[in-house]
């Protein structure tokens, strides 16, 4: 098993980083690449998960182990693969999922691309109480997951809307966790600041 790559981060790709140790670059599948802009050539270290399959192997990619370790858990989930765990990974704040997971709240689960509602039953049916163990959810996260829940649909609203006018996964990347940030919520008002972020770009 692969736990870190530590190298030299050479490009950043839609859906992968490419990170050169020793003259190999290794590719590795991540959640959001661009969230490793700010290391593009200089050294960097990335905790790793070694999916090995009969006809595939590929390398996933996590910001934290927080985020590996929740998405072995998700991967474990029957229903869910690795490319559903990393778009659940894609917009998530842990503990506001750990949290929906706790309440049962399959309404925020289905909030996910991907998650209808049988997964989301799987996934407090699979889940619930394993979590806690290794996450601290606060009072005010269950507050704040009902507020996450509302955001994600503002975004994914959003991120529709953009692509219907042409713009690309690629530059929806670069501008929408510069939008999440400044905890915008409103749809109108993401595809407003986004439009104009995506102008300047």
């Amino acid at each position: 098993m692969i736990a870190y790559i530590k190298g030299h981060l050479a490009a950043i790709q839609d859906e992968s980083v490419i990170v050169d140790v020793h003259g190999v670059g290794y590719e590795i599948v991540c959640a959001n690449p661009f969230v490793f802009q700010s290391s593009l050539n200089k050294e960097i270290l990335i905790d790793t998960y070694h999916y090995v399959r009969e006809d595939i192997q590929v390398l996933y990619g996590f910001k934290n182990k927080d985020e590996k370790y929740l998405f072995t858990k998700l991967i474990s989930v029957s229903g869910i693969g690795p490319k559903g765990a990393l778009a659940i990974l894609a917009g998530v704040d842990i503990e506001g999922f750990v949290s929906a997971v706790e309440r049962e709240d399959d309404k925020f689960l289905t909030s996910f691309p991907g998650v209808g509602k049988k997964t989301a039953r799987q996934i407090i049916l699979d889940l619930k109480g394993k979590l806690t163990n290794v996450f601290s959810v606060s009072a005010n996260k269950e507050h704040q997951a009902t507020n996450d829940e509302n955001n994600s649909v503002s975004y994914y609203e959003a991120e529709e809307a953009l692509k219907a006018l042409g713009y690309t996964d690629r530059e929806l990347k670069l501008v929408i966790p510069v939008l999440k940030k400044e905890n915008i919520s409103n749809t109108d008002e993401i595809i407003r600041k986004a439009l104009g972020l995506l102008v300047r770009n």
